[in-house]
């Protein structure tokens, strides 16, 4: 019988995991602060016996007394932590495990790997929702791909499933402030709990959570995962409850550290756990779960696509389970000493009897994706397009090209307050990136001359290119041949009211290839006005 430790054993996950393990046989040391709290846990778990234990404060003596074969930290916050509970497990020579979703966190862990290999123990870390069953589901996805472009993740819990105090204090430490995705081919700035929208999770059979709404959340997968997959793919992960007031509540106020009114949300965690407790009764007892990558397999298109639906209230049950998997590989010595993080250590299948056991359905399927944009405007002319022009616009979810750019602005001051309400650059010399974002038909170009970026939507209409900024819609027709492609204006509209062709922008884009690069020449004047901008260079598309 192995004698494992739980740091948080009390808690909502520690709790879960202590029965888990418990029931497979293992003698459970229930450890936090308070022993009156670990005592009364105990009292309904055979082979559990409570421990005080202080996570924060000098573990030493409790590991020298205890002596576990394994510690497992349950408690967090991580976001804020460092590794003395690592350290600590090293100098004893004990195994050490957590559930950790702080990124910086769990994708540091490996710093610690020589000195873990030196006194012989296993330390790994994140072993939870994430990276260990979401690194899982992305490897099964991607087997067989050539190449992905982006993946994109999501989690809705139960308005049931009461969020415990460590979870809140980790979504309210980075609510609101500024966090790195790998997105557009490059490094890019976010911001936690924003870009807020809608996710549906839908089982074959109709069975569905409907949409609920999630925004983005600081987890190890967006440190991880670009570099382990072909293709070094975007990374977005979204997390929400199930009430949309509380998202939306959250989201509110995280504009408030966006804007630097207030420093942290991090104060608001003593009001949010008892009003979570006042609502719970709202909702159901349903959660969920999604993972979707988008690439090529055998040369097409596709979405491939693995769903999770828990009813029962078994959803609290998922976070705990990669931990109780990995504890049984810890204490039965099959793996080897070191500190790394969970991501690549479990697979799909290893999952699957213990989702058999819960009230838990999954499936996968692949969906085929429509064909990118400028194909389907231009038809069998696209083919004909040079290797280079052909490639800027085959855009599946995310891309980004780099070189660089020439801008030159109109003198008149109309066309200068036209080009500072529009964002355009400065005139100069700039280098230029260009982020490509596609859903559902439309791309999203993001043009960043030095530091300053615009924006711009482009869709199909009436077999028409239309490039949208704000309320403006201007359509084209999109010529071309092996030369390149040209866009010629045919019309344009104000909140799609049709404005009259002769007060339209002047322009002429062009763009064709040269030297192995795409080149491209933009220029934009007013009728009466003249020249408000006028920019060309050229770009390469992002190797990784």
């Amino acid at each position: 019988m192995s004698n494992i430790l739980i740091l948080g054993g009390y808690g909502g996950f520690g709790a879960r995991l202590a029965r888990r393990l418990a029931a497979r046989g293992h003698r459970i040391l229930v450890a936090g602060r308070h022993r009156d709290k670990a005592a009364a846990f105990c009292d309904g778990v055979p082979n559990c016996h409570p421990v005080v234990a202080d996570r924060d404060g000098d573990l030493a003596a409790v590991l020298a007394e205890q002596r576990p074969d394994l510690l497992i930290d349950a408690a967090g916050p991580f976001q804020t932590s460092g590794y003395h509970v690592v350290e600590a497990c090293i100098a004893a020579g004990i195994d050490y495990l957590d559930l950790a979703d702080g990124r910086a966190f769990v994708a540091g862990i490996g710093t610690l790997d020589a000195a873990a290999r030196q006194a012989g123990i296993v330390a790994i870390s994140g072993a939870s929702s994430v990276p260990a069953l979401s690194g899982a589901v992305v490897r099964a996805l991607a087997a067989g791909m050539e190449q992905i472009m982006s993946v994109e993740m999501a989690i809705s819990a139960s308005n049931r499933a009461a969020a415990g105090a460590s979870v809140a204090a980790a979504i309210l430490s980075y609510a609101g402030k500024p966090l790195t995705l790998w997105r557009g081919k490059r490094r890019a700035r976010a911001f936690g709990w924003q870009e807020m929208g809608h996710e549906r999770f839908v089982l074959d059979d109709g069975t569905t959570l409907g949409r609920r709404l999630v925004a983005l959340a600081d987890v190890p997968d967006l440190e991880l995962l670009p570099d382990r997959l072909p293709g070094k793919p975007a990374v977005s992960f979204r997390a929400g409850t199930e009430l949309a007031v509380q998202n939306a509540t959250l989201w509110l106020a995280s504009w408030l550290v966006r804007w630097r009114w207030i420093g942290s949300l991090s104060a608001l965690a003593p009001w949010l756990l008892p009003l979570q407790r006042r609502m719970a009764g709202w909702g159901s007892d349903r959660s969920g779960m999604v993972v979707r990558l988008f690439g090529l397999a055998g040369g097409k298109r596709v979405e491939r696509r693995w769903t999770l639906i828990a009813g029962a209230g078994d959803g609290p049950e998922i976070p705990t389970l990669a931990a109780a998997l990995l504890a049984e590989r810890i204490v039965a010595k099959e793996l080897a000493p070191g500190a790394r993080d969970a991501g690549p250590m479990l697979t799909l299948e290893d999952f699957a009897p213990v989702f058999a056991g819960l009230a838990i359905r999954h499936e996968t399927r692949q969906i085929a994706q429509p064909a990118p944009l400028y194909r389907r405007v231009m038809g069998d002319a696209f083919a004909r397009l040079p290797d280079e022009v052909r490639r800027m616009h085959e855009v599946l979810r995310d891309g980004g090209a780099h070189g660089r750019a020439t801008v030159e602005r109109g003198a008149h001051p109309f066309a200068r307050l036209i080009g500072t309400l529009m964002g355009f650059p400065q005139a100069g010399e700039h280098e230029l990136h260009v982020g490509f974002h596609e859903e559902q038909g439309v791309e999203r170009w993001t043009r960043t001359f030095s530091t300053q970026a615009f924006h711009s939507n482009l869709g199909e209409e009436a077999g028409r290119i239309v490039e949208r900024f704000g309320p403006l819609r201007f359509h084209f027709d999109l010529p071309g041949d092996e030369h390149g492609l040209t866009m010629m204006m045919r019309g344009w509209s104000m909140l799609r009211i049709p404005l009259p062709l002769k007060l339209a922008p002047r322009t002429v884009a062009r763009e064709w290839a040269e030297e192995g690069r795409f080149h491209f020449d933009v220029p934009i004047a007013l009728p009466l006005i003249g020249p408000v901008i006028h920019y060309r260079g050229w770009l390469i598309p992002n190797a990784k």
